[in-house]
């Protein structure tokens, strides 16, 4: 009596495993070191701070960054509530901190801090931010507000910067889903087999 010969097909199932994890290491080789280059500079600390009020004139402005500024592009502006500049120092720029002298002294009212800087990584950031004087001494009229029929400030001079933009996370995002389905359907088909 003979014993029938058994041929075994080999399971492509370590295959589809490999090739998931191989899939699986490029997206990590790939998205991983690109996170440095996400880490803008960003503003930490504010002097007079967001929305805040304070009760009498700052003499200076200090913004404090997430990293190092390149003191040659670093600017600081100070406008009132109708938007015109008010005189300021020049931006004095130590390590991460940049301040500017206010040279006059601000009638009760709102203002707004804007700023642009470049870090050393050569990335710029701009934003701004109000903040409010209220002086209950001050005899000075206070500074008119902006009527309600003004453009709000741009999107721009608003954001500042400090992560991926949202095209990078979905594109990111979309990318891991796609390996993951793939190696998924890979997998199945191995099961089947």
């Amino acid at each position: 009596m003979t014993t029938p010969t058994v041929m075994t097909v080999p399971s492509s199932r370590p295959t589809a495993v490999r090739l998931g994890a191989a899939v699986l290491a490029v997206l990590v080789a790939v998205l991983i070191p690109g996170s440095p280059a996400w880490a803008h500079n960003s503003l930490r600390t504010a002097t007079p701070a967001r929305d805040a009020t304070v009760p009498s004139t700052p003499t200076e402005v200090t913004l404090e960054f997430m990293q190092r500024l390149d003191p040659a592009f670093t600017t600081i502006v100070l406008t009132d509530a109708a938007k015109r500049k008010l005189p300021t120092g020049e931006p004095v720029v130590t390590g991460a901190k940049s301040t500017v002298q206010v040279t006059d002294a601000l009638p009760n009212g709102t203002y707004t801090v804007a700023y642009r800087v470049v870090s050393v990584d050569g990335h710029p950031v701009q934003g701004s931010y109000p903040f409010t004087v209220a002086d209950p001494t001050s005899s000075a009229a206070p500074v008119a507000n902006v009527s309600a029929s003004a453009p709000p400030p741009s999107a721009a001079a608003a954001k500042s910067g400090g992560g991926p933009s949202g095209g990078v996370l979905v594109a990111a995002v979309a990318l891991a889903l796609l390996v993951l389905v793939t190696a998924g359907l890979l997998w199945r088909r191995a099961a089947r087999r």
